[in-house]
């Protein structure tokens, strides 16, 4: 079962809509809320008037801060290592801190009442000069004391200085990113229920337990009076990791008036109040020597980051394990700024710092007179860089040949700007990629009942990726269980604690845990079939007994799973499972992990206009054993997408007098559409990693926009010989530069 393609299984209540996402929980007489966002970027609150908002009708309450209750401070430690379980205090200072930050929150008894209210309140600011042009603040960039998870800020490895200066062929340039949005479908919402002194919370949150933590500790209650569900999410892309004000708002709203109350951000209120990639300048420099042998790489980023909430992506994280070279230097900086604070946004460090070091490959290639694709194969290293242990599991160069045959690479003309079709000046791009593959605490409990059914409980959640069919595929397999007899219940906090759904953790992590709950119970039914001497497999001795099509068999010798249920365990069999941490395996002390890939595109360049089109679009990937190739695909094009948006579309441009983004709504924040992608696929490279766990399964989430970005750049490049270092790359970038017509 695991490796098919199985459609996935809740699939049915997802398109008849009996799938509840978070505000569509029903709630007996709930209330409804509506929060006022500041309209200045810096600055303090002086005057609050409610006097209209209070008197328009339904309206129950208006929250303030001057009237919202203490609340955890942000930086308290708590129970959790993951930043996301940290108290979100909120409403609890005049001083604003961002453009579009939570103000007020009005409750009334209808959503239409209480939008009239929340626009009949009035506030005065007293505004203050403000900090919100990156390129004008970054002499000020700090370095943070260290990355995500622990990971150090920089790294240094030999002599650059000396490997950079001495080398013949030199590449030094900046590329700058933009600010990005996550911006799933579903908006970010809650439905807060009091319970007496508890809290039951419906709420979009990739990680369950993490939000449960966060409400209790802003809230300064027991975490085990809150109870969080997040059955179904309607898409993350990291914008769900953290809780923002609409869930701690409805949590203060509930416990305050006793009554449940729903709130939920408006689409232009998650573009100011939800986290934002941050833009950033990346210097990336390579120096080689003429046989393309890299002696130096260096890689700084610099970013924005929020003056009171520090956020630091660790964009050059994959540069420190991805190209041979003795000399290596990466760095990570941070530009104070009073912008929305940063956050996990669409594979957060690797996506971003692959752009650029990507597109400064395909640049040394160019000035080497060397194809990019045997570029990177003369740099493979053989061991970890840095780390200097070796890979579990890397075959980038097998991906890269592949998708060459694949693609037909060999069609590509070296020198720019010579292939035409029509007004069209056509290009092949090519770039490597590289996601780190964590491991992340989880656990997860499988009932098998009697009557042969099993039940698989975990709060890990399902962001659209496909855990539920994943999970049921991992069970069925391990029990010898046909899948309509195993069932999955997902996203409750009352239910098996895991670090849910993001950073490529979520599904080997937590089919770990399914993995190792089923192993117990595959142990106790072979025992029990072993010393059951009404069973076929008594005498089975020490052959082997395995699990097929709801039996026991050894050999010629079988026994039904739901007859032995009957006379060994005849109220069924519970068993717990616990996934390994990497912080706790050795397997990755000594060992490199991640995953891999390619990234082909051909694309089309008006050569009057600049226009820019997609023609068609191939990754290669190796991620170990893959458990569903059709929920893998549809990870891998979704990702690639994403990598064209981020070449080609997506900016949000910043107000540089308040901080606000001009174009916050999605109207005006370009994604491509079914239009801008045509021929696009994804083939996996067959693959087992036994260092990443027992299952041989890594993640794939993020991996598919991993360098996907800087194909296209690339192939931009090829197209008009124009390189384009500002992303993304719009027609401005590319008119000035174009060849003139003959």
């Amino acid at each position: 079962m695991i490796g098919q393609p199985l459609n996935r299984v809740d699939g049915p209540v997802k398109v008849t809509g009996a799938a509840a996402y978070a505000y569509e929980y029903r709630q007996d007489a709930p209330l409804y809320g509506v929060i006022v966002t500041a309209t200045i970027g810096r600055g303090r609150i002086r005057t609050i008037d409610l006097s209209q908002a209070r008197r328009s009708p339904g309206v129950r309450e208006i929250f303030t801060h001057e009237n919202a209750p203490e609340q955890g401070a942000r930086d308290a430690p708590g129970p959790s290592p993951l930043p996301y379980a940290r108290a979100r205090p909120t409403l609890t200072k005049p001083e604003v801190g961002h453009y579009g930050e939570a103000v007020a929150l009005v409750v009334a008894d209808t959503l239409e009442q209480a939008t009239a209210a929340a626009n009949l309140v009035r506030i005065t600011y007293a505004a203050e000069g403000g900090r919100f042009d990156f390129m004008a603040d970054t002499a000020k960039a700090y370095a943070p004391k260290a990355l995500l998870f622990g990971f150090p800020t920089d790294s240094a490895v030999g002599n650059f200085d000396a490997g950079f200066g001495s080398a013949p062929v030199k590449i030094d340039h900046e590329y700058h990113t933009p600010y990005c949005f996550s911006q799933p479908m579903e908006p970010n919402a809650c439905v807060a229920v009091p319970r007496g002194d508890a809290l039951e919370l419906y709420v979009s949150s990739q990680i369950v337990d993490a939000a449960r933590i966060c409400v209790a500790s802003t809230l300064k209650m027991d975490p085990q009076k809150v109870k969080v569900v997040s059955s179904y999410v309607g898409g993350g892309f990291g914008s769900k990791l953290a809780v923002h004000a609409e869930t701690i708002l409805a949590a203060i709203a509930a416990r305050h008036l006793t009554r449940p109350v729903k709130v939920a951000l408006t689409r232009r209120q998650i573009f100011h109040d939800v986290g934002v990639r941050p833009t950033s300048i990346q210097r990336i420099r390579l120096a080689a020597e003429r046989d393309g042998k890299i002696v130096a790489i260096g890689h700084d980023a610099t970013m924005h980051t929020n003056r009171q909430e520090e956020f630091v992506e660790a964009s050059a994280l994959g540069t420190r394990s991805f190209y041979a070279a003795p000399n290596r230097l990466t760095r990570h900086r941070l530009v104070p700024l009073d912008m929305l604070p940063g956050e996990d946004v669409r594979a957060p460090g690797e996506a971003p710092g692959l752009l650029a070091l990507e597109s400064a490959m395909d640049e040394l290639a160019h000035a080497l007179n060397m194809d990019p694709i045997e570029l990177r194969v003369r740099n493979e290293p053989t061991v970890d860089p840095e780390r200097n242990v070796p890979y579990s599991e890397r075959r980038v160069v097998e991906c890269l040949r592949e998708g060459a045959r694949r693609f037909g690479w060999n069609r590509r003309q070296q020198k720019p700007g010579t292939v035409r079709d029509g007004r069209w000046l056509i290009g092949y791009g090519v770039a490597a990629a590289i996601r780190v593959h964590p491991q992340a605490p989880a656990k997860a409990r499988v009932r098998l009942a009697a009557d042969g059914s099993c039940v698989v409980l975990s709060d890990m959640t399902d962001i659209g990726t496909g855990t539920y069919t994943v999970l049921t595929q991992i069970a069925a397999e391990r029990l010898g269980l046909p899948v309509d007899k195993v069932r999955v219940e997902l996203g409750r906090s009352d239910l098996p604690a895991s670090w849910g759904a993001g950073g490529s953790w979520g599904a080997s992590s937590s089919g770990m845990a399914v993995y190792l709950a089923c192993e117990v119970i595959r142990e106790k039914l072979r025992a029990a079939a072993r010393a059951d001497s009404n069973s076929a497999l008594n005498a089975a001795g020490n052959a082997q007994i395995e699990f097929i099509a709801g039996r026991l068999v050894a050999g010629a010798a079988s026994q039904a799973i739901t007859d032995l249920l009957a006379r060994t365990y005849p109220n069924g069999l519970d068993a717990d499972g616990e996934a390994t941490p990497m912080f706790n395996d050795p397997n990755f002390a000594a060992n490199s992990i991640h995953t891999y890939g390619a990234h082909f595109a051909e694309v089309g360049v008006d050569a009057d206009t600049g226009e820019v089109r997609l023609r068609r679009m191939l990754g290669v990937f190796s991620a170990g054993r893959i458990v569903n190739a059709k929920t893998a695909h549809s990870q891998m094009i979704g990702g690639m997408t994403f990598g064209v948006g981020m070449a080609l579309l997506e900016e949000a441009i910043v107000d540089k007098r308040s901080g606000a983004f001009v174009n916050g709504d999605l109207a005006g924040y370009l994604v491509p559409v079914h239009a801008d992608i045509p021929a696009i696929d994804a083939v996996f490279l067959d693959g087992f990693d036994d260092k990443a766990n027992a299952l041989g399964m890594k993640g794939i989430g993020e991996l598919g926009i991993c360098g996907a970005a800087a194909a296209v750049g690339n192939a931009v490049f090829n197209a008009t010989g124009i390189r384009v270092r500002e992303f993304p790359i719009t027609l401005d970038k590319l008119l000035p530069a174009l060849p003139p017509q003959v």
